[in-house]
This record gives C-alpha cells, sequence and structure tokens, in this order.
C-alpha cells in the first residue's frame, strides 16, 4: 500500500511551515514603558506591626508612628482622666466648703433656701407690694368686707383681700378716683374710734377746693379754675348717696401736699370729711387687685 493511503482521514496543515499568529494588542504607551523602567531611589517606609496602614510612618515628617501594644481595655482609665479636665461641682456650699460633710451641705442648703425665701418675701411686702384684707364696708360694694352681725353693712361672704402697690407711690402721686392705703391721721381714732390703716377713694387733689350739694352730689374746684365741676362717681349707687345727709352742703378746701379721702359707701363711711385731709408721708399703696375670693378676683 502507498503513503498516500496510510494518511487518508488526517488533517494536514495547509502551511506547515506558517508562524504562529497572536492575538491583537493595543500598543503599550511611552509613560507606562518609562515607569517599568525605573527603579525606586528610596526605601519603602517602615511598617508598623499594629496597623494596616502599608505605610506606617508619617507621610509629612517621614517619622515613624509610635503604637503602643494593644491592652485588654481598648480605654484604659488613665488616658481618658489624663485628658478630660475634672468637673467643677455645681454646688456652692461644696466649692465655699470642699471638706464639709454632704449631709451637712443638705440641711444647710436647706436652711439657707428658706431663710432667703422668707427675706424676699419681706422685701416684697415692705417696698413693693403688701397683702390687705378689707375689715369694714366703708368702700361696699367696690370691696366687700365679710357679713355678719357686728357688720351689717358688708355684702360678702368673706372680706376681700387686696394687693397694693407700695413702690408705685414713690415714682408718681396718687390720681383722683384711686383706692388708696394709708396711716390715718391722729384725729381720725377720736372722731371715727379707731384708727391704723384705712382703704379709701381719692377725691380731692393737693389745692382742691370739695363741695358736696344737697342732694350728695360731688363737685370739684381745681385750683386756678372759676367754677365748680361736679365729678363723675359711677361706683357710687343713688341710694348711697342720698342716705349720707349729715354732710350735705359742706365745702373743704384741701391743703397743699394732702389728699381728701372718702368712702364708696358713704353713710357708712367716716373719711376726710370728718378728720380732715390725708398728708403725703402717710400714704401706703395703691389698691390695683383682689385675690380672694376666687369669685372676687380681678383688677380694681
Amino acid at each position: 500500500m502507498s503513503d498516500e493511503f496510510d494518511h487518508k482521514g488526517e488533517e494536514v496543515d495547509e502551511e506547515p511551515n506558517a508562524p504562529e499568529e497572536r492575538p491583537f494588542e493595543w500598543p503599550e504607551p511611552e509613560w507606562a514603558r518609562q515607569s517599568q523602567a525605573e527603579e525606586p531611589t528610596h526605601e519603602p517606609y517602615p511598617r508598623d506591626p499594629y496597623s494596616n496602614d502599608p505605610y506606617a510612618s508619617d507621610p509629612y515628617t517621614q517619622q515613624p508612628y509610635s503604637h503602643q501594644p494593644y491592652s485588654d481595655d481598648p480605654f484604659p482609665r488613665d488616658l481618658y482622666e489624663s485628658t478630660i479636665p475634672p468637673r467643677r461641682s455645681r454646688d456652692p456650699l461644696a466649692r465655699l466648703f470642699p471638706g464639709l460633710p454632704h449631709n451637712v451641705r443638705v440641711t444647710l442648703d436647706w436652711i439657707l433656701t428658706i431663710a432667703g425665701a422668707i427675706l424676699i418675701v419681706l422685701a416684697l411686702k415692705q417696698w413693693v407690694v403688701n397683702p390687705y384684707r378689707i375689715p369694714s364696708s366703708s368702700m361696699e360694694p367696690t370691696l366687700n368686707c365679710a357679713k355678719g352681725p357686728a357688720f351689717p353693712g358688708c355684702l360678702g361672704d368673706s372680706s376681700d383681700r387686696v394687693l397694693a402697690c407700695r413702690i408705685c407711690l414713690r415714682f408718681s402721686a396718687p390720681s383722683r378716683g384711686d383706692i388708696i392705703v394709708f396711716n390715718t391721721p391722729d384725729k381720725a381714732a377720736a372722731d371715727c374710734g379707731e384708727g391704723g390703716t384705712f382703704v379709701k377713694r381719692v377725691i380731692g387733689l393737693p389745692g382742691d377746693t370739695v363741695q358736696e350739694d344737697d342732694n350728695g352730689f360731688i363737685s370739684i374746684k381745681s385750683p386756678g379754675a372759676k367754677e365748680f365741676v361736679r365729678l363723675k362717681e359711677p361706683y357710687l349707687s343713688a341710694s348711697r348717696r342720698l342716705a349720707d345727709s349729715q354732710h350735705f352742703g359742706q365745702t373743704w378746701k384741701v391743703p397743699e401736699g394732702e389728699y381728701f379721702m372718702m368712702g364708696d359707701n358713704r353713710p357708712e363711711s367716716c373719711d376726710s370729711r370728718a378728720w380732715g385731709a390725708v398728708p403725703r408721708n402717710k400714704l401706703i399703696g395703691t389698691v390695683f387687685f383682689v385675690y380672694w375670693p376666687p369669685d372676687r378676683i380681678g383688677f380694681r
């Protein structure tokens, strides 16, 4: 048999001596060939065995980091106590007396707090606002007193409690129509049978001339005025005005520096018509608020 028969069925290359073809590749840029050709001229940064950073030294100072080996406590007490400043106590007694026991400081704190509150209340009563109780019916129905056998003219179930502004009179003089708390002149105790602290309404100002006609109406002639002007008194009812007939037709001159006081309940009021005007230095405060009983709360 011939050789042709032996090789029949085998694949034969058309060009047995042709070179092997390689896949297509993009040409490598010039800068990449240069970077591969250059060798590093410096040693790599020293590594820290406790850091995952391949460059364990400071890139700016070229100094290696000084890491301490890890301990069991990631936040040791000496580390944060050395960095946090000691907190100052908010207790003033602890700062003033650092060696004082805690129980003694608490007791002393309560004593000082109560004493301070008492001093503040006393200061307010002496110079700012003072409470008063209405004991008589001279200012009915504006200010009520507790009704009972001893006080037949009172209308309230309980006496009104009022606040008087003491500091107000230090900055301004009282106006006509204001309700004033004052210390009575000496003559009031003799004419009215009692003295002390009264509550009345300002009717006449210093220098005024006050006149009550035969119907109980009050007229005022101010300094320099030629005629009397009837005073408007919406707080006074006609029955109470006509019931006070003992002062009809009288006239009073108010001295300088003094104030003429009258009660709203004219027949039950012993006031300046009997014992004269009140000097400025005897005025205590201006009544501006009723705080008791609850159904009477309001400004006056």
